[in-house]
């Protein structure tokens, strides 16, 4: 579509309907997508005036909301997609080369003809590369596009804002070049495959798999080549609840040991039963070989075990809870999973920075507000970052406006799920 068409038809009010199913009904945020929508194609307008006609596409963040550290393990999980999305304006063309400037960071080029892994090379230049050279390798035509995005995904918001853009490149190529042939899941893999490989982040796949999937997901991750996902329909507000998460702004600097030290001390004791992962275990030998378990592996890793054991199993216990409708017991589930991160996985703060907890005191806090009600956890990685917490409507606001008052502005976010992961937004079937 022309630039200027698709301007027009946002201030016409043509693009509502995939606004309302992509950020819900609120006129307030439906005017502010029309405006962040316009912006950035008028934003791409004076970065590439030589292209007028463009493609919209939408990729989502992400909430989890059960399997803590459990994916990388080859476990389940249960995730949502959010409201909360990056979105590119692009064009294509035959120049051989994927030109990018995201709002906020620097603007950079990838050549089509040089897609090995760079050395020094990191950020999203990195993510690029890996997405279209493994794009290339699957057989697919790969060509060349000019491409302005904007986010509220933001970095280190614990949505991951890293997955979103992921998904949002292959999306881009896969619909594009590749006739979409590799569809939602394999992008999710293609997403991984460059943050592991060209970035150098031995990150699991659920990130990836729930921005491309979208909606409401349960993924089991034993054979990850062939994940098994189950889509859910739930509306926590028809329950009186709602999904918030709040940034804590702790710094993610300098984390990366205390991530790895996670994977790495599950494997271990993974290893001791002769296997590659905690999923491949056998709880009850787990139980029976502890005393001589203990001589092998740290008791924290041992302690990191448990909570494997535990969260796998109660990831499927709480889809089931949302299936079944039993939102009491589901939240009973929420607030197991936080005792055994906190006090097993152990990964409410950094070991390396002990005076800085800003997450246990987020947790302590909300609990204070909530007091009883709903449930409150840590989100994602941890150490450092943000939680999550299912409140009641009643209690929103306050809660919303006291952990601004403490963490600062915008710190805190009511989400909603999305059924939308990787998407054109300018496709004909909206």
């Amino acid at each position: 579509m022309k630039i200027t068409d698709i301007i027009k038809s946002i201030k016409d009010d043509r693009f509502n309907k995939v606004f309302r199913e992509l950020y819900g009904n609120s006129e307030t945020a439906l005017k502010y997508q029309k405006e962040r929508y316009i912006k950035a194609a008028e934003r791409f307008s004076e970065l590439f005036p030589e292209r007028t006609d463009v493609r919209i596409f939408s990729a989502s963040g992400r909430t989890e909301i059960g399997g803590n550290h459990t994916d990388h393990q080859h476990g389940c999980v249960l995730a949502a997609a959010v409201n909360l999305d990056a979105v590119a304006v692009v064009a294509f063309h035959n120049d051989g080369v994927i030109r990018v400037k995201s709002e906020g960071y620097d603007k950079f080029k990838v050549s089509l003809s040089e897609l090995s892994p760079k050395k020094h090379e990191k950020g999203s230049p990195a993510i690029v590369r890996g997405i279209a050279s493994r794009f290339a390798s699957i057989g697919a035509e790969i060509g060349g596009f000019d491409m302005y995005s904007t986010s509220d995904v933001l970095t280190g918001s614990g949505v991951s804002s890293s997955a979103a853009f992921e998904t949002l490149i292959g999306t881009i190529i896969d619909t594009v070049y590749n006739g979409g042939n590799a569809g939602a899941v394999e992008i999710a893999k293609i997403g991984q495959y460059a943050e592991n490989v060209y970035f150098g982040k031995n990150s699991g796949l659920m990130d990836q798999m729930v921005s491309s999937v979208g909606g409401l997901v349960g993924i089991d991750f034993r054979d990850t080549e062939n994940p098994e996902i189950r889509r859910f329909n739930c509306d926590f507000e028809e329950y009186g609840y709602c999904l918030c998460i709040t940034d804590t702004k702790g710094s993610h600097a300098d984390l990366t040991p205390d991530y790895d030290a996670v994977r790495s001390e599950m494997e271990e004791v993974a290893s001791y039963f002769g296997k590659p992962y905690l999923r491949e275990a056998n709880e009850n030998d787990f139980y029976k070989a502890l005393p001589e378990l203990r001589k092998k592996c740290s008791d924290r890793s041992i302690l990191r075990a448990i909570h494997f054991f535990s969260e796998n199993n109660r990831a499927v216990l709480e889809a089931n809870a949302l299936r079944d409708g039993n939102i009491e017991y589901f939240l009973a589930l929420v607030r197991e999973s936080g005792d055994s991160s906190a006090n097993y996985l152990q990964n409410l703060y950094s070991c390396s920075k002990p005076l800085n907890q800003e997450i246990p005191l987020a947790i302590a806090l909300s609990k204070k507000i909530l007091g009883g009600s709903g449930a409150v956890r840590v989100h994602g990685g941890g150490f450092a970052g943000t939680i999550q917490a299912f409140v009641q409507l009643e209690k929103a606001d306050e809660y919303i406006r006291e952990m601004n008052r403490i963490f600062g502005e915008n710190s805190c976010q009511r989400l909603r799920i999305r059924p939308y992961g990787g998407i054109e937004i300018t496709k004909e079937d909206f």
